[in-house]
This record gives C-alpha cells, sequence and structure tokens, in this order.
C-alpha cells in the first residue's frame, strides 16, 4: 500500500527512517533483549534515551543552559491549567493575546485561576489575524503573557515576539516547535504538544526558564509542578518510551538535514 501523505491538524506524518528503525528496534531496542515499550524507566538503557533525546533536542533548538527541558504528558491542552498554576503566583495576574482556538482554550481555562484579561482579539474577524500588540498595553505587574505563536486551524502565526519587557512571556508552540529557528531566550516558557512536528502523540514538551521554577500553589497537582518534574529529570513517575521516539526523530530525521549533531 502507498504510504498518504497527512496533512490533518493533529497527528503529522514521521519521517520514513524514523517508523522503519523505531520498527527494527522494537522487539529488541539496542541490544537490551527487550523493546521500549516494556523496559524500565528506571534502567540505564532508558536514562540515555531520555537523556540523549534532551541532549539532541537542545541542540536543535539552541536552549540556553538557564532553561529546563521537561518531557511531560497530557498533550498541550494540560499546560493551559499548568501554567497558572505554577506562574501565577505574583500579582495573580495575566494577560493574554487571543489569536485562535487554543490561545481562546488557555484565556479560559487561565480565567479559573486568577485575574485574566484579554489584551487583544481577532475573534471579531474570525481569527483571520495576529493582532499587534504594543509592550504599553500589558499590566506591568502581570505575572506572565500568554501567546499561540501558530494557530493550526485558521493557518496565521506571529509574525514577531511581543516586547513584554520583563514579564515572562509564555508561548504554545505547539503547531510549529523545530520548524524554524527561535530565540528561546525571549520566552520565559515555551510549551507544545509532539505530535505536529517532533514525534507521535502523548509527548508534551516543556521549556522553562529556571527563575520561574518554584513558585507553584500549594494547591498544584504535583503532575503539573515544573519543579517536581525538573528535579526528577523528567521521570517523577513512569515515563512513556515515545520520549526514545524523538530521541530517534532527532538522530535521524534531523541529521538528514545537518540540523542536529551527534
Amino acid at each position: 500500500m502507498a504510504r498518504v501523505y497527512n496533512f490533518s491538524a493533529g497527528p503529522s506524518m514521521l519521517p520514513k527512517e524514523v517508523l522503519e528503525r523505531a520498527a527494527s528496534e522494537m522487539l529488541d531496542y539496542g541490544g537490551s533483549g527487550t523493546s521500549v515499550l516494556e523496559m524500565s524507566h528506571r534502567s540505564p538503557v532508558y536514562d540515555e534515551i531520555i537523556k540523549g533525546a534532551e541532549r539532541k533536542f537542545r541542540a536543535l533548538l539552541n536552549i540556553p543552559d538557564n532553561y529546563k527541558v521537561l518531557f511531560l504528558q497530557g498533550g498541550a491542552s494540560t499546560q493551559f491549567a499548568a501554567v497558572p498554576l505554577n506562574l501565577m503566583n505574583g500579582s495573580g495576574k495575566a494577560d493574554y493575546i487571543l489569536s485562535g482556538q487554543f490561545s481562546s482554550k488557555a484565556y479560559e481555562e487561565g480565567k479559573k485561576y486568577g485575574d485574566v484579561i484579554a489584551v487583544a482579539s481577532s475573534k471579531d474577524a474570525g481569527f483571520s489575524y495576529v493582532p499587534v500588540v504594543e509592550k504599553t498595553a500589558f499590566r506591568q505587574d502581570a505575572d506572565y503573557v500568554h501567546i499561540c505563536f501558530n494557530n493550526t486551524i485558521y493557518g496565521t502565526k506571529f509574525p514577531y515576539i511581543p516586547d513584554t519587557g520583563e514579564i515572562p512571556l509564555v508561548a504554545d508552540f505547539s503547531s510549529c516547535i523545530a520548524s524554524e529557528p527561535i530565540d528561546v531566550s525571549r520566552f520565559g516558557l515555551i510549551y507544545a504538544g509532539a505530535q505536529k512536528n517532533i514525534a507521535p502523540a502523548g509527548l508534551t514538551v516543556v521549556i522553562v526558564r529556571e527563575d520561574l521554577l518554584g513558585k507553584a500553589r500549594a494547591c498544584t497537582p504535583t503532575m503539573l509542578d515544573y519543579k517536581v518534574m525538573a528535579d526528577n529529570d523528567s521521570m517523577y513517575n513512569t515515563t512513556r518510551a515515545i520520549a526514545s521516539i524523538c530521541s530517534v526523530w532527532c538522530a535521524i530525521g534531523w541529521k538528514n538535514k545537518g540540523a542536529c549533531p551527534q
């Protein structure tokens, strides 16, 4: 059967080379005698898988040393709650720019946890454009500003990175992470579901500046606490073997493009 080209807004195609390698190692990963679906996440073999994935991911995105990379579960939508629970604990305020469905969902979720406002929205025009927002529009005591960098459903993306001054900028990069160079240092936190650009569904990547850790509310579920996940190298609980696919993707899919060093 001929391969079908999948351009849907959900899980995307993976390079054939990645799928073939994953298939070849399904019964025996790297001579370990077991598959990545069966092995202990505390084993030396899996330890190298997840550390290798992070190492290559950092190289690919040129992530600064003062940022933690977390491999989490629950999809990007879980981060709609995790972000305010972890970050909206200073003034209890957050500003959102609404440019599509997912930024709107994040906004509605954020309102459950504090004083959240939409500083700009393109909803009145069917989200056909990305609002241009100046630095002066943001509340200076806001704990963070939230955007969705690329709007899958509406076909728009931010043509600029908002200048938020000292306010941490949080961005949902699910639809475009690793598709182009980004200056990670312009953001306080980046999160992305992996299924559109870097791996199969099941993995969520969070890139968070270290000074933003340790501020979670006391009521924050342990599984949503960024510091807990960072302190445990993303392995507080049994992780999904999907991180290994991310490693394979980096090693093969991007090696062929010369973008991922060994």
